[in-house]
């Protein structure tokens, strides 16, 4: 049975739960006037949109990250349990990005639910999503930090922000067929650490950072976050082409000319000529032509090493930390948790 990351007492806590604790909470003027406003009136403008998304199901796998980072280096004791609303912090610039992600490519479900810009409007939505982008930058004055920590965390979360942003730029813009073969695999890595790596990344530190860890150890611990991102992204990459239920994935990333982790498989196992006949193909499908036979061909020709490469990162990331911190269950856990995670996307 896989044994999932951590968690404790932030079970008890919700992001629905602590929007309602916290809305227009604080003694500055700005929030004391805006309290005057009907509660009606912000629950259609703001807290509505909020509410339907932040209630979702959720893996609360980077959740589950911060309490890592905490646990990895002493933050065990039940005295000094974790603060509930750090791990709620990830969880809230993940959902911000879902919903701005959703926007940008005109995504039509998240979460077993519409999209949220199909159910309120773009400009509720993109307000909303953008919301969720700054409120974790006020809930982190709500956690009981030392004056060192609170100023690491506002650093790596500003400097988290940017970097995904220049991450999406990339994923927005760059299509696979207008780049050189050499190319592809450095900007997919460079996608995947930025986005997704940047976030589990930051997930990671937080908790290594609420335990005091020390700056060398809070680096380590960010690294191993970061790779489990990356391995996160390859498997969610691959997913498209190994499992029926989500071929749908692989069929918008072949739509969009994505430069996906296929695409970085494809271009360094291939020469020239069997890589162009790739990108032909691929040509075809986002003029609108069928996608099968190309998906097939993908899956057989990069699917099962896209899965074990993604493997063999999460290991040596394990290994890595457990050169700085030693090695414990944790490692276990961490490997236990990747596989399932790995048994959730690519198995049909």
């Amino acid at each position: 049975m896989t044994t999932a990351l951590p968690r404790d007492s932030a079970d008890e806590l919700t992001l629905p739960a602590l929007l309602d604790q916290c809305f227009l909470q604080g003694g500055d003027p700005d929030a004391q006037l805006a309290r005057g406003v009907p509660r009606a009136i912000w629950n259609d403008a703001l807290l509505a949109p909020l509410r339907d998304f932040l209630a979702r199901p959720s893996k609360n796998f980077r959740a589950g990250l911060v309490e890592l980072g905490y646990r990895l280096v002493g933050g065990v004791p039940a005295d000094a349990a974790l603060p509930l609303e750090l791990p709620l912090i990830i969880e809230c610039l993940h959902a911000g990005s879902l919903i701005i992600d959703d926007i940008e490519d005109a995504s039509t479900e998240r979460r077993g639910a519409p999209a949220l810009h199909r159910s309120y409007g773009v400009p509720r939505a993109l307000n909303a999503g953008n919301w969720l982008y700054f409120w974790p930058q006020v809930l982190l004055g709500r956690v009981p930090l030392s004056t060192a920590a609170r100023l690491a965390a506002h650093e790596r979360l500003a400097l988290c922000l940017l970097r995904c942003h220049e991450g999406q730029a990339l994923d927005l813009q760059v299509r696979v067929d207008q780049l050189q073969q050499r190319e592809v695999a450095q900007v997919a890595l460079t996608i995947a650490r930025l986005k997704t790596g940047g976030l589990l990344g930051l997930a990671a530190a937080l908790g290594a950072l609420a335990a005091d860890a020390t700056p060398d150890h809070v680096s380590a611990i960010a690294t191993l976050g970061r790779e489990l991102g990356v391995g996160l992204q390859m498997l969610d990459d691959l997913s498209g082409v190994l499992n029926s239920a989500r071929r749908h994935k692989a069929l918008e990333d072949l739509q969009h000319g994505r430069v996906t982790w296929l695409w970085s498989l494809l271009s360094q196992e291939l020469d020239r000529p069997a890589y162009d006949a790739f990108l032909r193909e691929l040509r075809a499908v986002m003029a609108g032509g069928a996608s099968d036979a190309l998906i097939e061909r993908m899956r057989f020709r990069v699917g099962g090493l896209g899965v074990k490469l993604a493997r063999e990162r999460v290991r040596a990331a394990v290994d890595e930390l457990a050169r700085v911190i030693g090695r414990g269950s944790w490692a276990d856990t961490v490997l236990e948790q990747f596989t399932w995670l790995e048994r959730r996307y690519v198995q049909a």
